[in-house]
């Protein structure tokens, strides 16, 4: 089985039994607006990541991003110093919001464009420096995805994952509340190996961070964001905080819930020619 196979398979292992989803009082998809516009405003203001750093090497004064993927602007916003346009792509209007008041606020051009990565690209043209965070979990066909990245960048691409799937984590919740056993794989590792075998040179490097503040103002609502992940009713609340535990943390006067570290991969490759 090639890698490309290999990834077909297993991704789509991570779905939600149809009689759990059935059974969801409301979607366990999607994150807020609100909590994706405190990522990018995060982002915007931390210190570089090293995806942002690639990024940067990458781009020409006054260059021109396309973030694939862009939710609030985590991953394109930091580079808004050094470039006079970005063009985003995302499947939700409301995050495209977001990410166009972001991004005036950061006194860049905003371009952005509604719509599902690879179908939208034939609406877009080429720039200097594509950027794609935290979206190849959510993609079951790389290739289309990843060659249509290559081809909208004049110099390089950038991709930031997360080392396992980012719902890795809760596992234990899925088995004590579902009894349902999630996948050990695919990982940043299939990635790259599946990018490699479509002929890009791809790079990898790996950062271990402790997760940027990002959250709410209430611990209440981040035990309830669990809660929808794991398509429980609102009445389930107690048992998720009490099984989340330690796990549900304030950082910088955010509540969030997830692991103390996270290890973030960045695959990145520059246009060859």
């Amino acid at each position: 089985m090639s890698a490309l196979e290999r990834w077909r398979d297993l991704l789509p292992r991570w779905g939600i039994p149809e009689e759990i989803l059935a059974a969801a009082p409301e979607s366990p998809w999607g994150l807020p607006p609100e909590m994706m516009r405190r990522r990018a405003e995060v982002a915007a203001s931390a210190e570089p990541t090293v995806s942002v750093r690639r990024g940067l090497e990458g781009l020409p004064e006054g260059g021109s991003v396309l973030d694939v993927g862009v939710g609030g602007g985590a991953a394109s916003l930091p580079l808004a110093p050094h470039t006079a346009r970005i063009v985003g792509v995302d499947g939700s209007e409301r995050m495209l919001g977001v990410f166009r008041d972001a991004a005036l606020a950061a006194g860049v051009e905003a371009v952005a464009i509604a719509g599902e990565w690879p179908e939208v690209a034939a609406r877009v043209e080429p720039v200097d420096v594509v950027v794609c965070n935290h979206v190849l979990y959510n993609v079951q066909d790389l290739e289309p995805f990843a060659r249509a990245l290559d081809d909208h960048a004049r110099q390089r691409v950038v991709i930031e994952i997360t080392e396992t799937h980012p719902l890795a984590w809760m596992r234990d919740l899925w088995m004590r509340f579902h009894g349902l056993e999630r996948p050990d794989g695919p990982d940043a590792a299939d990635a790259l190996e599946a990018l490699r075998e479509l002929g890009l040179d791809v790079r990898r490097e790996d950062e271990t961070r402790a997760p940027r503040a990002s959250g709410f103002d209430r611990s209440e609502d981040a035990v309830a964001l669990i809660r929808r992940r794991l398509c429980l009713t609102a009445d389930r609340d107690p048992e998720v905080a009490e099984a989340l535990g330690a796990r549900l943390v304030e950082r910088g006067g955010l509540w969030s819930a997830g692991p103390a570290e996270q290890t973030s991969v960045t695959l990145w490759w520059d246009r060859a020619g």
